[in-house]
């Protein structure tokens, strides 16, 4: 029972990490076709704890893959990775019953 219940939270926390992911993402590009502004604080804001709470994750992932351009796909690979160790723990947890 406890292992169900660890699952869950871990699944839980995986959908947090993905929301701000998304965020990042959606915010990103309402910046770079100019449809909020950084000089607004509330935005920079946003942008800055964003970036400080998913850059610790993101960047050893950008280290291992090659370079793409203009296109990170790091943050792909990181919902991809997390939705795998979800299923992973999910199916060790409920396997024990």
């Amino acid at each position: 029972m406890l292992l169900i219940t660890l699952s869950q939270i871990i699944g839980y926390l995986v959908s947090i990490i993905i929301f701000f992911v998304i965020v990042q993402f959606v915010l990103g590009l309402l910046i770079s076709f100019n449809v909020v502004n950084m000089h607004n604080d509330f935005v920079n804001a946003i942008w800055r704890a964003v970036n400080a709470l998913l850059d610790p994750i993101l960047n050893p992932i950008r280290k291992i893959m090659p370079n793409t351009g203009a296109i990170d796909f790091s943050p792909l690979v990181l919902i991809v990775g997390l939705n795998i160790l979800n299923i992973i723990i999910g199916n060790l947890a409920y396997s024990t019953l």
